[in-house]
C-alpha cells in the first residue's frame, strides 16, 4: 500500500477519528454512573449545609437519611403531588415551564437534634456569568432562617464567588422571608449594608454588585413560588391550635 496516496491518508484519518470516538463513547458510559451518584452525593451535601450540617462525600448519604425525615413536591397552589420523589425533580426545568400549575416543587423536612423540623427549600438564579443556585432553610414558623447554601458556576473569584463562602452565608441565619402579618416579602442582599436590625436584608458582597443582586432575585422568584404552600401550612397549624 502507497502510504502517500491521499486515499491512504484519507482511510488512515477516518479510522483514527473513528477509534477515538468509539473510545470517547465507551469511557464516558463506563464512567456515567460513578458520576451521576458524585451528583447525587453534592446534593445530598448542599442540602445538609443548608442546616448547618456539614458532610463529607463517604458520609454523606448516612448523615442525609439521619436527618432528612421526609420530602414532598408541591405544586404552585401548595398541594402535595403523589407518586413522585422531590430528590429527582429539576428545579431548573421546573421553572422554565411557561405554565405555573405545571410546575413541581420540591420540599425537604429535616429532623434537628433540638427534636424541632426544619424546612428546606432549593432555589435556582441566574449570577453575572452564569447560574448560581442554592437551598434555604427555615424553622416551623417557615419565615425564620437558619441556614443557607449558595453556589455557583463561573462567577468571579474573590467577588461574586464570594456567595458560596460561609462568611456571606451566615448573614442569613436568623432573617425572616415573612413579614410580622405573615405576607411573603424575601431577605434582600443590600449593597451599601443592611441596617443592623433589618430582619429581611444582609450585606452585599463588595465588588460583586451584579451576582449580590442575582441573589436578591433567585430568593425572592423561588421562595415566591412557595408562598401558597406556606400560606396553607400556616392556616392548617392555626385551625389545629
Amino acid at each position: 500500500m502507497n502510504i502517500e496516496k491521499p486515499s491512504y491518508i484519507f482511510t488512515y484519518s477516518i479510522v483514527m477519528v473513528l477509534l477515538v470516538a468509539i473510545t470517547l463513547t465507551v469511557v464516558a458510559v463506563q464512567l456515567k454512573p460513578a458520576q451521576d451518584n458524585n451528583i447525587r452525593i453534592e446534593k445530598m451535601q448542599n442540602i445538609l449545609s443548608s442546616i448547618n450540617i456539614k458532610t463529607t462525600p463517604k458520609d454523606a448519604e448516612e448523615i442525609y437519611k439521619k436527618y432528612i425525615v421526609e420530602t414532598i413536591v408541591i405544586n404552585d397552589k401548595g398541594e402535595v403531588q403523589t407518586n413522585i420523589k422531590a430528590f429527582d425533580v429539576d428545579l431548573a426545568a421546573e421553572i422554565k415551564k411557561m405554565d405555573k400549575s405545571k410546575r413541581l416543587l420540591p420540599v425537604y423536612i429535616a429532623k434537628m437534634e433540638d427534636g424541632s423540623t426544619a424546612k428546606i427549600l432549593p432555589m435556582r438564579g441566574k449570577g453575572l456569568w452564569g447560574p448560581i443556585w442554592g437551598y434555604i432553610s427555615v424553622k416551623e414558623d417557615l419565615s425564620t432562617v437558619i441556614g443557607t447554601m449558595f453556589d455557583h458556576k463561573g462567577e468571579t473569584p474573590g467577588l461574586g464567588a464570594e456567595i458560596s463562602l460561609e462568611i456571606f452565608q451566615k448573614q442569613f441565619i436568623g432573617k425572616k422571608i415573612l413579614d410580622e402579618g405573615g405576607k411573603f416579602v424575601s431577605i434582600k442582599v443590600q449593597k451599601g449594608g443592611a441596617p443592623k436590625n433589618d430582619l429581611h436584608a444582609v450585606d452585599a458582597i463588595s465588588g460583586g454588585t451584579i451576582t449580590s443582586n442575582g441573589v436578591t432575585a433567585m430568593l425572592s422568584d423561588c421562595l415566591s413560588l412557595y408562598a401558597s404552600y406556606i400560606a396553607s401550612y400556616k392556616s392548617s397549624n392555626q385551625k389545629e391550635q
